[in-house]
């Protein structure tokens, strides 16, 4: 039996010798989630449980248990390049320091996003479980124009879209995808959640927000529409599938540039076509199977569609 896309990775302290289990602990951390430097309240018993699910577009699930302590993204630990940006819902009440500035307190069930490319330290002073995404900071850019120009947001566990997105990532903590495709459909909705949810906080407003998650996600169904010309089944609803939204949605993305789906298809068959027959030499297969090829399953069609597009007939391609 194969195993699972997308195991969780687990670490407890019980399970480690007393004396190595910061090392464990620290370790951890930075393979799975990003390094942090922590120090328990009281060291002959530290606690901690954690749990890490790594998805695709550099996207990570987490969970941590942690016994009271202190922690910090100290000015050595930036060494190490990372730039994630850490979305951290915590149980219970809790302090943080944010670049250097004076702490502030965090209420319970609170949300704190913050650059790991800044320093920053917190304190649990009672038992706390801790739910986190890991993500990436320029595919979250791209979602949420001008996000970076604060390195760390406060959103109140009311927040518009906040219950979905704490819901949706217990949901994969608990019942992981269980296939590549299902891994990407998943980490584009959790990047499209945390969008929704930062519309109301990052500087440029929900308007602004919106126009980029279209855009962003016009790149997706475009190059999933380049990567799968030669499949003469291809359709809107395929695509819709595997993008995890309604076929309706993408045809508002494509009309928004004043195209159609079907347009958009036929255009970059016969581009893909045109090359075909311009780069190759007048040996390198016959017309038909370059129609075919590029996804048409009628020649005359091709013929037809490619004259009006280029004025030229294949042939006439070719021989140039």
């Amino acid at each position: 039996m194969s195993s699972a896309p997308f195991p969780m990775r687990r670490l407890s302290t019980e399970d480690v010798p007393r004396r190595e289990r910061l090392a464990f602990v620290h370790d951890f951390m930075a393979r799975h989630i990003g390094g942090r430097e922590f120090a328990p309240a009281d060291r002959d018993n530290v606690r901690i449980d954690m749990e890490a699910m790594p998805l695709p577009g550099g996207l990570t699930v987490a969970r941590g248990f942690y016994a009271p302590m202190g922690g910090a993204r100290t000015r050595d630990l930036l060494q190490d390049g990372r730039e994630q940006y850490l979305l951290l819902v915590h149980n219970e009440e809790h302090e943080i320091s944010i670049g250097g500035k004076a702490p502030f307190k965090v209420a319970a069930g609170d949300v704190v996003l913050v650059n790991e490319g800044t320093c920053h330290e917190f304190w649990y002073g009672r038992p706390t479980n801790v739910d986190l995404i890991s993500l990436d900071r320029r595919a979250l850019a791209d979602l949420a124009p001008r996000v970076e120009l604060e390195a760390s947001y406060r959103i109140p566990a009311t927040a518009s879209g906040m219950p979905l997105l704490a819901g949706y990532a217990g949901m994969l903590r608990r019942h992981p995808p269980g296939s590549a495709k299902a891994g990407d459909i998943a980490s584009r909705h959790l990047y499209d959640l945390t969008a929704m949810v930062l519309d109301g906080f990052v500087r440029g407003g929900a308007e602004r927000n919106e126009r980029s998650k279209a855009a962003a996600r016009r790149r997706l169904v475009r190059r999933d529409i380049l990567e799968n010309l030669s499949d003469p089944g291809l359709d809107i609803g395929a695509i819709a599938r595997r993008q995890g939204v309604t076929p309706r949605y993408i045809q508002r993305l494509l009309e928004s540039e004043g195209t159609t789906f079907t347009a958009f298809l036929r255009d970059c068959r016969l581009d893909l076509a045109f090359r075909l027959l311009r780069e190759g030499d007048a040996n390198a297969g016959r017309i038909t199977e370059i129609a075919y090829d590029v996804g048409f399953s009628d020649l005359s069609t091709f013929s037809r569609a490619f004259r009006r597009r280029f004025d030229a007939t294949p042939s006439e391609i070719r021989r140039s």
